[in-house]
């Protein structure tokens, strides 16, 4: 398929599988508000209004996926218990597959519960699952993706260090997708940081390049930038590494090329679940074999509109085409 406009490159993305591989959760929210102070302790009260369960981790990067047109594939371990219920019913509500995921007795599936009152979040509460899959658990989930990997068309790591994500899965998945040529893009962490040896495309953000690297250097300091990205390509021997710079854009660089790409102007609401976004565009990107400036063109557009919205929220497709083409993004 020739790919010659914009506009055929959002269609295209309507023919893209996509497997996304990382730790899945139940975000849990409690709306309420608070009148008086507890007396069992000094602790506010909140009588609680209204309550959501939305689709988390590596599950909003499906929901992007889906946004934009593609069929997403979510593989992931939820635990044997009723949030796991709960969350495959929210996936079929949203038409997403869930035959990618295996259930175990060992874990439990991770809920966040964030208790709000008015725009103040007051707390959270975390059930979770932080120890590495045990060798039963790791070996269904290897199947699982082996099985999905010939009908997609890449493979997005979306890592949230929950364990679900392991060096050998890392390793077995990177390379039975080399042999099928089919891409992969990981939104990194740190603990599986350096494990993504042959990645096609890394995409940490600033903090995590960094931290990774334990390198310190100024936002604006190109020189520095340009420096430890190409080491840290170097140490992972990947095609691409595309680093989130927040306010500053996106900067991607390969062996042949690199592009800063600067943020569009925009009133920021909320920064949660732009890295879901981008790694999402990245990944329809990479299918699609477009060139390295178009995919961070892309991904940074993409990642500051959904910073304009209040919460986690799923890129719009027809909202994101009308940007790239008042922005005449270069092919």
């Amino acid at each position: 398929m020739s790919l010659q406009s914009i506009e055929d490159i959002f269609k295209a993305f309507d023919r893209l599988k996509i497997l996304v591989i990382g730790d899945v959760m139940i975000d849990s929210y409690v709306w309420g508000n608070v009148s008086r102070i507890s007396p069992e302790a000094p602790v506010p009260i909140v009588n609680v209004k209204s309550r959501e369960k939305r689709l988390g981790g590596a599950a909003n990067v499906a929901l992007n996926l889906q946004s934009l047109g593609a069929e997403p594939i979510l593989c992931s371990v939820l635990g044997d218990d009723d949030d796991s219920g709960i969350f495959i019913n929210l996936l079929e509500k949203r038409r997403i597959s869930s035959r990618g995921l295996v259930k175990s007795k060992d874990r439990i599936t991770t809920v966040k519960e964030r208790v709000l009152v008015g725009s103040q979040h007051l707390l959270r509460v975390d059930s979770e699952s932080l120890s590495i899959l045990n060798a039963a658990e790791e070996e269904s989930l290897q199947l699982q993706i082996l099985q999905l990997l010939p009908e997609v068309d890449a493979v997005i790591f979306e890592d949230y260090d929950k364990g679900t994500i392991t060096a050998s899965i890392i390793e077995q998945t990177i390379k039975a997708a080399k042999e099928q040529k089919v891409p992969t893009i990981v939104d990194p962490k740190r603990n599986n940081f350096f494990h993504y040896k042959g990645v096609d495309l890394f995409k940490p953000n600033l903090k995590e390049l960094k931290e990774g690297l334990n390198t310190i250097f100024e936002q604006d300091d190109m020189v520095s930038l340009q420096t430890q990205t190409s080491r840290l390509r170097e140490l992972l021997n990947a095609g691409f590494v595309m680093t989130t710079l927040s306010e500053k854009g996106v900067y991607i660089q390969g062996e042949k090329e690199d592009h800063l790409v600067s943020a569009h102007k925009r009133s920021i609401s909320d920064v949660s679940g732009a890295g879901d976004t981008v790694v999402s565009i990245a990944g329809l990107c990479m299918a699609l074999k477009l060139s390295p400036y178009f995919t961070a063109s892309l991904a940074n557009l993409g990642g500051g509109i959904v910073c304009e919205e209040l919460g986690v929220v799923p890129i719009g497709k027809q909202r994101l085409l009308e940007e790239a083409l008042k922005n005449k993004l270069k092919l």
